[in-house]
């Protein structure tokens, strides 16, 4: 690299300054004063050295046309996770950042923004959850790693941020397990659906996955599942692959495999559990029904608890949570524990990618287990003990 006269010297007052780029490419830049030039070949000379040179042609590239660019290789994911992507481009990331230049955006600016989601960050200023700030930064993320190997930007800023630190935490919501009483009760006022409340209770296949089910995937007390069925912003109701894009069989307890038996379709094709229009049954059409009886059970509840408050001066009948759909599948892993069933075959009733996600998640509900565990082992070696101390006694008395 070097400092050189233009072409046009004593034309006009300019100097220039060229480079070969990592490609083989001569570049070179202008500029009507040599201390210019000379600040410009420093700085580049600084880039080259640090590994962070960029093509300035490429890095002139805005954040809003290489998002989109990175938009159209994600087309083979599910269209749920399209949607969720195109949301928050739309409503929250391209509004700061369409019309910004990569080399823009830096640390301080990056940083700054993703603090201010948690005030105004909403479409309505309102302060965005902690889930969606950090969907967010994780989307940023992986548009600015896609420019980055495409040579438009040197770093991630966005990988500078420490998810642990630099994030709000996410409080999950709290998990309900139902007790069996809780379960079949709840199942009593469900009325329609009543049947697919009681397989998402004690078999625990996602809503969607029962949406999904068609007769052909029933036999032998298994259920069979490949797909599930969700609701798709602009495009309605949508049937993709498992969220683990595998198939898997469950097994339905006897009790529950006979009341699903009596009331199948003929037809291998029909849904196992549509609305009653016949159409594929939505999340919000079974989460009105579902919230009703939870609203109807818990009432049955109190009133119950307050009968034995005024007869015995305690409540003994436990208080019905607020549940939600999801928390049928809590319930089953609850359940299917309690039964002593190890970890691997809740993964798979579950469709867990992998063990450990089930530990992660039920991990808690073990506890008991290890107590009993160790309860039985304690039993066993005392009982070996005192075997070993008979027969050492019965030894002494024929020795003397």
């Amino acid at each position: 690299m070097s400092t050189a006269r233009s072409a046009v010297y004593g034309k006009v007052t300019r100097w220039q300054v060229r480079w070969v780029d990592g490609s083989g490419h001569e570049r070179s830049k202008s500029f009507d004063r040599k201390p210019d030039a000379q600040a410009y070949l420093n700085g580049l000379t600084a880039d080259i050295q640090r590994g962070e040179y960029v093509d300035p042609s490429k890095s002139a590239a805005t954040f809003g046309a290489v998002a989109e660019q990175w938009f159209e290789t994600k087309s083979h994911r599910k269209p749920k996770t399209l949607a969720g992507y195109r949301s928050l481009l739309d409503t929250i990331i391209l509004p700061k950042w369409k019309n910004v230049p990569l080399k823009a955006i830096d640390y301080q600016s990056f940083s700054t923004w993703i603090g201010s989601l948690s005030v105004d960050g909403s479409q309505r200023d309102t302060a965005l959850s902690a889930s969606r700030i950090r969907q967010t930064h994780q989307l940023v993320g992986a548009v600015l790693k896609y420019a980055q190997r495409s040579g438009l930007v040197t770093k991630n800023v966005a990988s500078q941020l420490e998810r642990k630190y630099d994030l709000p935490t996410e409080h999950g919501r709290e998990q309900h397990a139902l007790t069996r009483e809780q379960l079949l009760g709840f199942v009593s006022h469900m009325r329609l659906y009543a049947t697919l409340t009681l397989i998402l209770g004690c078999v625990g296949i996602r809503t969607g996955e029962a949406f999904a089910l068609r007769r052909s995937g029933v036999k032998d007390c298994k259920l069979i599942v490949s797909e599930s069925a969700t609701n798709v912003t602009g495009q309605g109701t949508v049937t993709t692959r498992t969220k683990t894009n595998k198939t898997r069989e469950v097994a339905v307890p006897g009790w529950a495999w006979d009341r699903l038996v009596a009331e199948l379709p003929a037809d291998p094709k029909a849904l196992v559990f549509p609305h009653r229009t016949g159409t594929t049954l939505t999340n919000h059409q079974y989460r009105y029904e579902f919230d009703k009886a939870v609203t109807a059970m818990r009432a049955e509840t109190e009133a119950q608890r307050a009968r034995e408050t005024a007869e015995t001066g305690k409540a003994v009948t436990p208080e019905f949570p607020t549940i939600t759909p999801h928390d049928l599948r809590h319930t089953c892993a609850s359940l299917l524990i309690s039964t002593g069933a190890n970890i691997k075959v809740v993964q798979r009733q579950l469709g867990h990618a992998t063990a450990a996600m089930t530990l992660d998640q039920y991990g808690h509900l073990y506890d008991a287990d290890l107590t009993h565990a160790a309860d039985v082992l304690s039993d066993a070696l005392e009982a070996t003990a005192v075997s070993l101390r008979h027969s050492a006694d019965t030894k002494k008395v024929r020795t003397g």
